[in-house]
């Protein structure tokens, strides 16, 4: 029996550059950056990374609702699942699927807090709590993977009939324990960071909020929404933070993507990577898509823009990366100048127009764990 068909029919994002896809859009394609000098945060006295004003925050957050109990992320991930679920009704048939990697984990620095009120489990409750979901949250939470995974275990929940639609929301923001733990790596980028150049030594963290609504109602799907069709996990089990010297995990990823979805490499119109600019990660990255026959395919980072939102990545990356199919238009990966990889790859040094049917989102994390999911432009 054919599988169902799965769509992708409302995105939304709240960022440094704006707090819907349109003004992240917009952002992008000035060349903005979310990326400022930041003073003193625990042990570090200065810093560059991508961080929502709190005021700006707060002041869309109130439009909601007048309730205050709600922490920075918490309010980021309401007003990223707020405008769509207005629009649709939640069933008992309807996921909530929650990605994140640390969560509320600056609520332990906070004595009056329990522990339990830092798990991913409560937050996921509080938020679908809000919304009024029945069903019970689903948290995604696999290192820096979270975020496209999400989309690929929502598709299957859908496909398999256990959910009729899905919504997937995903959030992490910038603390003293992120920011610690980076530093301790020695993976932090003394500027703002530089994808797959030659120039690159680390990654720039950030913070934000994605959510995407996901269906198999085809009275549901218009012209421009996106397909879902084909995903693939693998994990390397190379080191618990570097990964596989020859892009083993995420090559087979990829080739299990592409193995579901009914189209050949050759179709492959543009790869949104994770391109976290570690000399490691972007290394691997680059070996991959050689691998697989993809040295010629348009490729950009986000990083550039947002820095590394870590369980956010996936889906904000995923949002952006369907906003360009929309538009038909490669944006330029930010920081790049000097290609810095051994392989060839393809980065887009400039914003270009392009026809845009089929599109690869990639992303790679700490254990060794790789995700891909390729998407189909409805035309």
């Amino acid at each position: 029996m054919k599988k169902k068909d799965v769509f992708i029919t409302e995105t939304n994002c709240i960022t440094p550059l704006g707090f819907d896809v349109v003004s992240n859009w917009e952002a992008l394609l000035k060349g903005h950056s979310g990326i400022q000098l930041h003073k003193k945060l625990g042990m570090l006295e200065s810093f560059y990374a991508a961080i929502i004003e709190t005021e700006k925050l707060n002041s869309a957050f109130a439009e909601i609702t007048g309730e205050i109990h709600f922490t920075k992320l918490e309010k980021m991930l309401i007003l990223a699942l707020a405008p769509m679920i207005n629009k649709h009704k939640i069933t008992s048939k309807t996921a909530f699927v929650f990605s994140t990697t640390k969560g509320n984990i600056s609520l332990l620095e906070n004595e009056k807090c329990e522990i339990e009120s830092a798990h991913l489990s409560a937050l996921a409750k509080k938020v679908s709590t809000f919304f009024g979901f029945t069903t019970e949250p689903i948290v995604v939470s696999n290192a820096c993977v979270s975020g496209i995974l999400a989309i690929a275990v929502a598709k299957r929940m859908i496909q398999s009939s256990v959910f009729d639609n899905a919504f997937v929301v995903a959030g992490d923001a910038i603390s003293e324990f992120v920011l610690s733990g980076f530093n301790s790596f020695q993976a932090m980028s003394e500027k703002p960071c530089k994808p797959y150049d030659a120039a690159r030594n680390g990654v720039t963290l950030g913070e934000a909020t994605a959510a995407v609504y996901i269906t198999s109602d085809e009275n549901e799907v218009q012209k421009g929404d996106i397909k879902i069709i084909g995903d693939g996990a693998i994990n390397d089990a190379n080191h618990i933070s570097g990964p596989s010297r020859n892009g083993e995990g995420l090559f087979r990823s990829i080739e299990s993507a592409f193995t579901t979805s009914g189209i050949v490499k050759e179709e492959l119109d543009y790869i949104s990577a994770h391109g976290t600019a570690t000399l490691y990660n972007d290394e691997m990255e680059a070996i991959a898509f050689n691998r697989l026959g993809f040295a010629a395919v348009p490729v950009n980072s986000l990083k550039g823009y947002y820095g590394h939102t870590l369980g956010a990545s996936g889906l904000l990356e995923t949002v952006i990366a369907i906003e360009s199919a929309r538009k038909n238009q490669l944006i330029v990966s930010k920081g790049f100048t000097e290609i810095g990889v051994t392989q060839p790859i393809a980065v887009i040094s400039e914003n270009t127009e392009k026809e845009i049917n089929y599109f690869l989102k990639t992303a790679s994390g700490f254990g060794g764990c790789n995700t891909a999911v390729l998407f189909e432009k409805v035309n």
